[in-house]
């Protein structure tokens, strides 16, 4: 069982517009996964050719780099619908429906609209599985299903996320004016390299010729490798931290309030972002320059952008599964953290947006994953770990994990559990033996798949 065949539990009528997802999910994720990748971008364009080449259709901002790029596609997004554009959204993994990675107006995609993308272009995919000496994977196919859905509705704008590093990947046949690199550390290190460089040669792929890159604070191999591609593809880019970035922030109830500086130069105060950490206040200062840039702020339009509509836009912003609060009494929080910069970012986060007294993790990783770095990230903040393990074949060996956390938290400190309900059951079991009840807490983390299957067991939100 993949990761990207993960649906809700709910029984579901066997005509009904769930059945039929559940059997279309089915049929893809029998394909190559996601995480597999054989550099070519033939397969993709080549069914892009077919399909009239639906991504030139529109203009689009894509979005690559190792942590925060989904926060920040939804930053972008709630932006431009409310400078009035129709916008398109692709991100990756989804957190418990497929559904979730096609969105159109804010909205993720029917059932019913997913299945019959699906079914209008499977023939063509048929094509060029005969034609290609590889068939294509899930990840090309839904892919070239959201460029399909995109021109078909039709949108103003899409907001594209990198699935796996950048320059190979199947997002990478669209043209895009912007591209926005967010925070890259080591992650997918067999696949992409062992160093932040070589990491960035993959992702720095995005950047297209006279486009404008956006681009985080990088280590420095990163980052000379990333303004070596913009001097080969003659790109402008705008630097965190140098021609924008967050110019002051304060913990506000909820999030945060923030100010950020534009590529424009303007500052746009009193900002708050319904999110937690300083990881998303960077992650708004990269959306609201790639939209500036978008809308030619600082080069061809000199004024900034209304204020209002940014205040709006920001204080709309959401992202299920990042330092999401569930439940309370004790409160519950779910965290895709997944490596180890990720875990510190959650990890700093938590320290200062929540006053726990007794934290309980529950952690499960994938199994190619560093489970240690993670785990080493998050001791300082949590009082004990469950380890325990999700349902896909891609997760860490409970045992393995066990082992780790040991060597980490000391054996009084982790439990065991080998299913994820009981873990969670464990660990606020564990939160509520303190007297203070409003002072314990429990954090999921450890994948996106983790997260969304916590996210179904403990029920609607």
């Amino acid at each position: 069982m993949s990761d990207t065949s993960r649906t809700s539990p709910q029984p579901a009528d066997a005509d009904s517009p769930a059945a039929r997802l559940q059997e279309v999910t089915a049929e893809l994720t029998a394909r190559w996964p996601e995480t597999r990748m054989e550099p070519s971008l033939d397969r993709i364009a080549a069914l892009m050719d077919i399909l009239g080449e639906p991504q030139r259709s529109f203009p689009s901002i894509h979005i690559t780099g190792t942590n925060g790029k989904t926060s920040t596609a939804r930053m972008i997004e709630q932006l431009l619908r409310h400078f009035e554009l129709r916008t398109g959204r692709y991100t990756s993994p989804h957190v418990e429906l497929v559904t979730e990675r096609i969105s159109l107006d804010g909205e993720p995609i029917s059932a019913e609209r997913f299945v019959e993308t699906w079914e209008d272009i499977k023939p063509y995919v048929a094509m060029v599985d005969a034609a290609q000496p590889f068939p294509m994977s899930f990840f090309e196919i839904v892919t070239a299903m959201a460029y399909a859905a995109f021109a078909d509705a039709p949108v103003d704008v899409a907001v594209v996320e990198v699935g796996l590093g950048g320059r190979w990947d199947a997002t990478n046949v669209i043209d895009a004016p912007v591209s926005v690199i967010a925070p890259i550390s080591l992650d997918h290190t067999h696949l992409l390299g062992d160093t932040t460089g070589k990491i960035a040669e993959e992702k720095s792929g995005i950047v297209k010729k006279g486009g404008l890159a956006v681009v985080a604070q990088q280590p420095l191999d990163a980052a000379e490798t990333i303004l070596r591609r913009a001097v080969e593809v003659d790109a402008v880019v705008a630097r965190e931290g140098m021609e924008f970035g967050v110019v002051h922030r304060d913990i506000a109830l909820g999030g945060q309030l923030l100010s950020l500086r534009g590529i424009s130069g303007h500052e746009y105060t009193d900002v708050f972002v319904p999110l937690h950490g300083a990881h998303q206040a960077q992650n708004a200062a990269l959306a609201l320059a790639a939209v500036e840039g978008f809308f030619g702020v600082g080069t061809a339009r000199e004024q900034p952008l209304d204020v209002d509509k940014v205040r709006a836009a920001f204080a709309g912003v959401s992202s299920p599964g990042r330092l999401e609060v569930v439940r309370s009494s004790p409160t519950i929080v779910l965290d895709a953290a997944h490596n180890p910069a990720g875990a510190l970012a959650t990890a700093e986060a938590i320290s200062e947006s929540f006053g726990f007294t007794r934290l309980i993790g529950v952690v499960s990783t994938s199994g190619d994953k560093d489970s240690a770095g993670l785990l080493e990230a998050l001791e300082p903040v949590l009082t004990e770990v469950v380890v325990t393990q999700n349902s896909t074949q891609r997760a860490a060996s409970v045992d393995a994990l066990a082992e780790t956390a040991v060597e980490i938290f000391g054996a009084d400190r982790v439990q065991v559990e080998t299913r994820l309900d009981d873990a969670i059951e464990a660990a606020v079991t564990l939160a509520e033996e303190v007297g203070e009840l409003g002072g314990s807490g429990v954090l999921i983390t450890g994948s996106i798949i983790t997260v969304g299957e916590a996210r179904i067991l403990l029920g609607p939100r």
